[in-house]
C-alpha cells in the first residue's frame, strides 16, 4: 500500500472519529455530560474495585495526567466522581464514581446505545464485526 493511502486512511479515520464524537456529544447533552466524561465514567464503572488512581485513568483514556484533572475537578464539584485515599499509597488518590455518578452514567448509557445504533446502522452485523476486528488489529 502507498504512504499516501495510509495517510488517507488516518486522515478519514480522523474525520470519522470527529464526526462520531460530535454524534456521542449530542446524545449525552441532555445528561450535561461530554462524550469524554462519559468514557471516563465508563472506565471508573468498569474498574476492579470501582476505584482508579488518577494516572492509570489517564493512561486508560489517552489522557495526560493534567488533562484528566481538568475534566475531574468539575466532575468532582458536581458529585460524579469522589477522589477517595489510596490505602496503599498515601501520596496518590484514587477517584470513583459517586452514587449520582453511578445513576448519571447508567441514564446516560442509554442515550450512548441509542446513539452507537444510530451512528452504525449502516453496517450489518459481519461488517461491524470485521470493523472491531481490524481496529483491535492495528490498536497501538
Amino acid at each position: 500500500m502507498k504512504l499516501a493511502t495510509f495517510t488517507d486512511l488516518m486522515l478519514n479515520q480522523a474525520y470519522i472519529s470527529i464526526l462520531l464524537n460530535k454524534k456521542m456529544d449530542s446524545c449525552l447533552s441532555y445528561h450535561g455530560l461530554s462524550f469524554t466524561e462519559f468514557v471516563i465514567m465508563e472506565k471508573l464503572h468498569s474498574a476492579n474495585g470501582g476505584a482508579m488512581s488518577r494516572i492509570s485513568l489517564a493512561d486508560a483514556v489517552g489522557l495526560t495526567a493534567s488533562g484528566i484533572t481538568r475534566l475531574l475537578a468539575p466532575m468532582e464539584k458536581n458529585n460524579i466522581v469522589l477522589k477517595t485515599a489510596n490505602p496503599r499509597d498515601a501520596r496518590q488518590s484514587l477517584v470513583e464514581l459517586s452514587e449520582t455518578g453511578q445513576q448519571l452514567f447508567s441514564d446516560a448509557l442509554v442515550s450512548v446505545e441509542h446513539g452507537c445504533n444510530t451512528a452504525f446502522s449502516l453496517l450489518d452485523e459481519g461488517e461491524t464485526e470485521q470493523l472491531l476486528g481490524l481496529l483491535n488489529k492495528i490498536k497501538c
